[in-house]
């Protein structure tokens, strides 16, 4: 698809995507993994992030850890996980340029006598400086089979911007030609839905490769984000 698009909203002038990416690696120092415009750091995010210049990230894309205990996390106290996220979130949100955005893709997590599946989303949305826009809905084909619940089948991601006034959102690029309306008398642009299907499937990523793949997982969700609110000249 070819887009002709200009921002929403945007007055903030950009880097060249070079000297962008060549200003964050320099703050970060020498990554684990490198590849075709892309770096790859191993260490806790928190020390990492304090190390990002001021306003100097277009758009932050992130799946944090759902604190359900697994392999990879440790299970923290529901205050201290949510008071976790508020750190983290803060200092992405110190490192977010004038009118950039930051995506959240966070699931579900089980509260003792409260719920069984309660979206995270509902204990961060109002905890953090960013103003929420909207939430996007990641539908997908896998889940965790219930007999007394419905399958999870979705998470959320929130579409949060650093001003409300001011920020990109470039709608052609992300335009689904393929949205139908019934008794549609006559042709009309077509429209983005505010959520994003995938068809899930497994794909092999050879070792020490920074793999792309539009139909896989979070990667297909991503690839809706960041053509909509990223750095045009990432495009």
């Amino acid at each position: 698809m070819t887009a002709t698009a200009t921002p929403y909203c945007s007055s903030t002038p950009v880097l060249p995507r070079r000297d962008a990416f060549s200003a964050l690696t320099s703050a970060l120092g020498r990554p684990a993994l490198a590849e075709d415009g892309a770096a790859l750091y191993e260490g806790d995010a928190l020390e990492l992030l304090k190390k990002l210049p001021p306003s100097s990230v277009d758009l932050t894309v992130t799946s944090p850890p759902y604190n359900i205990g697994k392999a990879y996390e440790t299970k923290l106290r529901l205050d201290d996980y949510v008071a976790w996220c508020e750190r983290w979130i803060r200092s992405i949100h110190a490192a977010t340029v004038a009118d950039g955005a930051f995506w959240l893709n966070v699931g579900y997590l089980a509260i003792p006598g409260k719920a069984k599946a309660l979206p995270i989303p509902y204990l961060l949305w109002n905890r953090i400086g960013f103003f929420l826009v909207q939430e996007v809905v990641w539908n997908y084909g896998a889940g965790v089979a219930s007999r007394r619940s419905f399958s999870p089948r979705n998470e959320k991601f929130l579409w949060y911007v650093k001003n409300e006034q001011d920020y990109r959102f470039y709608l052609d690029a992300v335009r689904d030609p393929n949205v139908k309306y019934p008794n549609q008398k006559k042709k009309r642009q077509t429209e983005v839905q505010p959520s994003w299907q995938e068809s899930h499937r497994r794909v092999a990523v050879p070792q020490g490769h920074l793999g792309r793949e539009p139909e896989c997982g979070r990667t297909h969700a991503t690839s809706g984000a960041v053509p909509a609110c990223g750095n045009r000249s990432d495009h």
